[in-house]
């Protein structure tokens, strides 16, 4: 099916959230109830990838998208790790927990071309970066649509110029990583005030992220020229999400009031809920992906323990409105909050 016509069926968009987040229950439950739901593909092997792909298709869902890190170049100098890890050290004595290594690697990524290309999934979409055009045609002509997140004109004019069919704007306000190809130079523009350009610029479907909690928000992106609208922290406190369980009554807990962005948890910058770890580790050093192997274990023994204040608690600006209801229950409320507005979905 063309990128087009999914989103013209399906215009609410279940965000693929690496780290656990996005599960195949999830996938089915948002298709299930007229949806686009998103595996992801980010820190899992090709063959876990493919597990979740065929539990998918098995409970007879074939409207869905796997989402894929595009590798990140070897920056880190060696003496910015070594003061970086010495920084963690603390943070290992508390949770009794060795440090990760910082090492540098691909995420997997010709395993991950090669098993979509033969699985030919309905939809292939990318974030920190634009893969070759070699790869967007390998993927049209398995059968894939596909799609880049970006955070600027000038990335998304880029995704385009490169044979992506479709391009998925991200606020300032999204919750987890910044889908910047370099994080160095982000775009920083809130969801509403960078989208009507992007839509402007580049002559192919855009969907809309960042921030986007109610049918408000939707039919707001929808009017603003988006095909459809992402939502990711809307989803997290669902039943059928993979996220932590202490990560999400964070989501509720009224000692968190703000999320901030961090480069601390991963060497990338990520939008999460302000604890104790972000506090304690401010600083931007692009390290990705050698402070997240750093950092893993740590985040593992402060999960394994409840303890919030040690946890990546990756979360929107609109944090405080998701609900602890099933997925389906959500996109049918999104749907009619949206349409009551006016808005074609």
């Amino acid at each position: 099916m063309a990128l087009e016509d999914l989103l013209a069926e399906r215009p609410l968009v279940q965000a693929p959230m690496a780290g656990g987040g996005s599960t195949p229950a999830l996938v089915a439950a948002v298709a299930a109830a007229g949806g686009t739901g998103f595996l992801a593909a980010g820190y899992r092997t090709a063959e876990a990838v493919a597990e979740q792909v065929r539990a998918v298709r098995e409970g007879g869902t074939s409207a869905f998208g796997v989402n894929v890190f595009v590798p990140s170049p070897a920056v880190a100098a060696p003496e910015e790790l070594r003061d970086l890890r010495a920084s963690l050290v603390p943070e290992a004595r508390r949770y009794g927990a060795a440090l990760g290594e910082p090492r540098h690697d691909d995420d997997a990524w010709q395993a991950k071309i090669d098993l979509l290309c033969e699985l030919a999934v309905p939809l292939v979409t990318f974030t920190f970066g634009c893969p070759d055009p070699a790869v967007l045609d390998r993927l049209r002509s398995a059968g894939s649509a596909t799609m880049v997140t970006v955070t600027t004109v000038e990335e998304a004019r880029t995704a385009v110029e490169r044979g992506a069919e479709g391009v998925c704007v991200q606020g300032l306000e999204a919750g987890g990583h910044r889908a910047s190809y370099d994080p160095r130079s982000a775009g920083d523009r809130p969801l509403f005030d960078v989208l009507p350009d992007v839509v402007e610029a580049v002559g192919v479907p855009v969907v809309a992220a960042g921030g986007l909690m109610s049918g408000g928000d939707v039919a707001a992106a929808l009017d603003a020229g988006a095909r459809a609208a992402q939502l990711g922290t809307a989803f997290l406190r669902c039943p059928e999400s993979g996220a932590q369980p202490a990560h999400k009554a964070a989501l509720a807990d009224q000692d968190f009031t703000e999320t901030a962005l961090t480069w601390s948890f991963t060497g990338r910058p990520a939008r999460g809920l302000v604890n104790r770890f972000i506090r304690e580790h401010p600083g931007e050093h692009y390290a990705y992906p050698e402070v997240h192997h750093m950092t893993r274990p740590l985040r593992a023994a402060a999960a394994a323990a409840g303890d919030t204040g040690g946890m990546a608690l990756w979360a929107g600006r609109g944090f405080r409105a998701a609900e602890e209801r099933p997925a389906g229950e959500i996109v049918a409320r999104l749907r009619e909050e949206a349409a009551a507005l006016g808005a074609r979905i």
